[in-house]
């Protein structure tokens, strides 16, 4: 158990999970030295932000809307939408430092300009984006945390939630996918209760994936484990 927090006014917030992996390839080391701070979307955390100001948004975008993918994995994802919706700006969210890499070197390979990464906590993120400039959000496949006493580690929990409504812009989208049945149950439950509607109004809505979804390793591993895919999408009120 870690903390992400180092400045001694900031709010204390348990962390959990990897942040560093196997040894890194010579390129990937090369990414992270080259690539990464001009990528951050800017002063996030505690220690180099301790007043919390807001990030500047339409500055870093060009006024452009904005997503936000947290925990991206392997960057599959992320990268397609940024390459399929070069018009709008997203920010990826991922302590894992192994798949920051592994998502620098794509961007780099596809030449991608609309992408900035935090590589950290993600609430710490929360604390600085402006109210109301998210347009549309993604949790995708995110750590299932099977064992019930680490339910509360979830991030369909309102520590998460409420801050992630808060940046959310009236009628934005929330994207939540998983093949854990119990994380759907956990998902059903909180999030709404942070303030977004379930737009599903049949069975096909939660079983058909997005028309402009791809497939990631995560989800490939699910099928090839027998576990379905549930797809749900959610409306900040």
């Amino acid at each position: 158990m870690t903390t992400s927090n180092k400045h001694p006014d900031a709010p204390w917030r348990n962390f959990y999970g990897r942040v560093h992996g196997k040894t890194l390839k010579k390129a990937q080391v090369t990414y992270l030295e080259e690539d990464l701070a001009e990528l951050s979307p800017g002063p996030v955390d505690w220690d180099v932000n301790p007043d919390r100001n807001p990030l500047d948004l339409d500055g870093m975008f060009q006024g452009k809307p904005v997503w936000l993918e947290i925990g991206f994995g392997g960057g599959e994802h992320l990268v397609h939408q940024a390459a399929t919706y070069p018009d709008v700006g997203i920010i990826g969210c991922e302590p894992f430092m192994n798949v920051v890499a592994m998502l620098l070197g794509k961007i780099r390979a596809q030449e991608l300009t609309n992408i900035r990464v935090h590589p950290g906590d993600v609430r710490n993120l929360f604390d600085v984006l402006p109210v109301a400039s998210l347009d549309k959000a993604f949790l995708l496949y995110p750590d299932p945390w099977p064992k019930k006493r680490h339910h509360r580690r979830r991030a369909v929990t309102q520590e998460y939630l409420q801050p992630l409504a808060r940046a959310m812009k009236p009628g934005a989208e929330f994207r939540v996918a998983t093949d854990i049945p119990d994380y759907v149950r956990q998902t059903l439950i909180e999030v709404p209760k942070a303030g977004f509607e379930w737009l599903a109004e049949g069975p096909d809505d939660w079983r058909t994936p997005w028309s402009d979804w791809i497939s990631t390793r995560y989800e490939q591993k699910a099928l090839r484990e027998g576990r379905t895919p549930h797809y749900m999408t959610f409306r900040r009120l």
